[in-house]
């Protein structure tokens, strides 16, 4: 029953996740009641997540250094001015600055070691980037959004720091402790139960956190399709420069595929929690529309992923 479930949100999460979106919208005033929950589910989502993980994909570190280095300045450095660049050209608009620069300087999303073994990539790379991406957030994160912020925003940046904490670092550590002490056979028996919560989890995330956008999007103009068209141009920029980067940089297939999905994936829930509690609506207006694409884009750079190299025997 809970495999079924997991199967079809699984196949469903590109239709699921903007239709949580439009319903949260409609429910704007029983999604401000719910906020209160919004951090705990994502430290479950967090937690269940971090399963399969052990501290010894930070290891991998020494045998990668350069690369994982440079996919955390791809993540926090390059895509972030990229975002600061086009949003100061095409809107003067503070708050949606903050909001696309947010939208793309967010930790590497989980889901990313999906389509990381779909298009077999190198999983233990992916895993150890996502784990030090994941550790290092609450100290990237509130350094980047304090600086794009500058003095028109007054950020709560202790606040910050701590709640990335409770809802990512913390987690992803006993999640790594369950690993470790069970020596794999507790996730590999509730693994898959906790699935299919953990992805209702998403939703329900977003569905909350739709209403905090919900006064922007009951008047649907131009503007509105701007905002959408630059979360998209910048969703296929992050794909396109790592798919760029890894084939004529990298020129190893599993280390490629491994680049793109850490590359172009972001743990886009983390971003609407944080906007919504630390910012006005408005900032979260292009970190929640990000959803829209983020798995679909995902879908069509696996289809220019696979043919270009055979897997690598090697696991490392």
């Amino acid at each position: 029953m809970l495999e079924k479930l997991n199967v079809f949100l699984q196949k469903y999460i590109a239709i699921l996740t903007p239709l949580s979106l439009i319903v949260g919208v409609f429910l704007e005033s029983i999604g401000h009641h719910l906020l209160f929950l919004v951090s705990w589910l994502f430290a479950f989502m967090t937690f269940s997540g971090s399963l399969n993980m052990k501290f010894k994909d930070v290891k991998i570190f020494m045998k990668h250094p350069v690369l994982i280095l440079f996919s955390i300045l791809f993540l926090h450095l390059l895509m972030p001015l990229w975002a600061y660049f086009l949003s100061t050209v095409l809107f003067d608009d503070h708050l949606l600055t903050i909001g696309f620069v947010l939208a793309v300087a967010l930790p590497t999303g989980v889901t990313s070691v999906i389509w990381i073994n779909i298009c077999k990539g190198n999983l233990p790379l992916g895993l150890s980037i996502i784990l030090i991406d994941t550790l290092l957030s609450p100290i990237i994160l509130p350094f980047i959004l304090y600086i794009v912020s500058g003095e028109k925003i007054e950020l709560d940046v202790a606040s910050l720091i701590l709640n990335l904490l409770w809802m990512i670092v913390l987690p992803t550590i006993l999640g790594i402790l369950v690993n470790e002490l069970s020596k794999g056979a507790l996730p590999q028996k509730i693994g898959k139960k906790l699935a299919p919560f953990s992805k209702l989890c998403l939703f329900a995330v977003i569905l909350i956190n739709s209403s905090a956008i919900a006064p922007y999007l009951k008047d649907i103009n131009m503007h509105l399709f701007f905002v959408v068209l630059l979360v998209f141009l910048l969703a296929v920029s992050g794909y396109l420069f790592a798919y760029l980067i890894g084939r004529y940089l990298l020129k190893d297939g599993p280390q490629m595929a491994t680049f793109v999905f850490t590359g172009g994936m972001r743990n886009i829930a983390v971003g609407v929690i944080v906007a919504t509690t630390y910012f006005p609506g408005k900032v979260a207006m292009p970190v929640v529309f990000g959803m829209l694409f983020q798995q679909v884009l995902a879908s069509v750079f696996s289809k220019m992923v696979n043919p270009l190299y055979k897997p690598d025997k090697s696991t490392v």
